[in-house]
């Protein structure tokens, strides 16, 4: 299923698929941004994206989420029966959030506005309020869920942000630079939150991050972009490839 055993967890939310991404390019008028860009991810995976600024990696994740024409194929393929299909379930938690600290909208608001088909802005639904609640417990910030979301700590915001992504389970996680803003400590509980999710729901995971050393430390696999893949494997496999010297100047911490 991928270049590590992974047994299959019995309760796995997922549907356990593998994602090609097959000689992948990106136009923005006369420039190229990506180029010949080939990847697998697998369930059970954590995924995490390298480079420098411009690289191409917010492009990569835009094209994956439909935002970006594109060239190549991407291709999701159910590992349990071989069935290929060309869309899947994605959960995404963006950067960050542009909303003004003084908007009356409180947690619950907006994670029931992305998961409830009706209005719910000036009637709490009890039923879907404690659905919420539940979500929100996965990542201990159920106690936010009647707080404007414009007074979140940021580590607050981001684990809001996963609770909604995760709502219902995606087949595949992006996460884009998520960390951004936290404190260490924070980004230490991210990461390792985002750890134990993969492991017990057997989710694959797309992340891009600057941190090399918690890179080191969590991720399956680390691909270095640089319009094109430059080199992936593990993160000491990467890490001592003259790809990656060339780029970030020196070997990894």
């Amino acid at each position: 299923m991928s270049e590590h055993s992974h047994k299959l967890n019995d309760s796995c939310k997922s549907h356990c698929h593998c994602i090609k991404i097959k000689n992948l390019g990106v136009s923005f008028g006369d420039e190229r941004v990506l180029d010949d860009v080939n990847l697998h991810m697998h369930c059970g995976e954590l995924t995490v994206i390298i480079g420098k600024n411009g690289a191409g990696k917010s492009t990569l994740l835009r094209t994956l989420l439909g935002e970006v024409p594109h060239d190549g194929t991407i291709e999701f393929k159910e590992t349990r029966t071989g069935n290929v299909s060309n869309s899947l379930r994605i959960g995404y938690v963006p950067q960050s959030l542009n909303i003004e600290r003084e908007i009356p909208m409180t947690v619950y608001d907006l994670f029931a506005s992305f998961i409830s088909k009706y209005p719910v802005w000036f009637v709490k639904n009890r039923k879907l309020y404690e659905k919420i609640r539940e979500q929100l417990k996965v990542f201990s910030v159920d106690d936010c869920i009647d707080k404007q979301v414009g007074k979140l700590s940021g580590g607050q915001l981001q684990r809001v942000m996963l609770s909604i992504a995760i709502t219902p389970m995606p087949d595949l996680l992006i996460l884009d630079e998520p960390v951004s803003g936290i404190d260490e400590n924070g980004v230490r509980d991210f990461y390792r939150i985002v750890n134990e999710m993969k492991n017990k729901n057997d989710l694959a995971i797309l992340l891009v991050s600057h941190d090399l050393e918690l890179v080191r430390k969590y991720a399956d696999k680390v691909v270095l972009l640089d319009k094109t893949i430059l080199c992936k494997g593990s993160p000491d496999e990467v890490y001592e490839d003259p790809n990656f010297k060339r780029v970030f100047g020196g070997p990894a911490v």
